[in-house]
């Protein structure tokens, strides 16, 4: 889920003589102020309502956010994986949306058009991409194009998912196995 906090701070008060007041009437005035929270990231918000802050919450869809800010990089040039999807990449796309996740646990589905545990598992990939919605999720077609990357990853059989967490590997798991891919996706997220 991903929330759209807005919060409103006192405006700044002027001092005339010993008395303080507002700048404009004594009626208190409070400046707006927005912040985009994801998933368990609202624990700023909430610390800034401790000190004083009224905080109004408006919850947006988690996909919502996610397309429009996957459209706003799109339209400005950069790559982005969208949340509560897999995500297409390729050897040119790859490595800048894993340094654009930061810390945040990366997923990626090695597969082949012919392979057919890799059709068998990919309905189910797609499920954990909208189960995780901080984790982000990327498929690479292991074709003739892409075969550099597939190298670079040292790739041996399809499907392979590689578990990567501050841009480096930190899981592997080859075949269709779907309970060794979600043991190893919750042990990268709890480092």
């Amino acid at each position: 889920m991903a929330l759209q906090v807005q919060l409103y701070r006192p405006a700044p008060r002027t001092t005339i003589g010993s008395v303080m007041q507002n700048s404009s009437s004594q009626a208190p005035c409070y400046t707006q102020q927005s912040m985009v929270c994801v998933t368990g990231d609202y624990n700023q918000a909430m610390k800034r309502k401790e000190r004083g802050l009224s905080v109004q919450w408006r919850v947006k869809a988690s996909l919502d956010t996610a397309a429009a800010a996957a459209a706003a990089a799109a339209a400005s040039g950069e790559v982005a994986a969208v949340v509560g999807q897999v995500t297409e990449v390729n050897k040119d796309t790859f490595w800048p949306i894993v340094k654009a996740a930061g810390d945040k646990t990366v997923v990626l589905d090695m597969y082949t058009q012919w392979c057919g545990p890799c059709k068998v598992i990919a309905p189910k990939f797609q499920e954990l991409s909208k189960e995780y919605l901080d984790v982000v999720f990327l498929k690479l077609d292991c074709n003739n194009d892409n075969k550099p990357l597939a190298k670079e990853l040292g790739i041996k059989v399809v499907p392979t998912f590689k578990i990567l967490k501050d841009s480096k590997i930190v899981k592997e798991v080859t075949g269709a196995k779907f309970d060794d891919i979600v043991v190893a996706i919750n042990n990268a997220r709890s480092r």
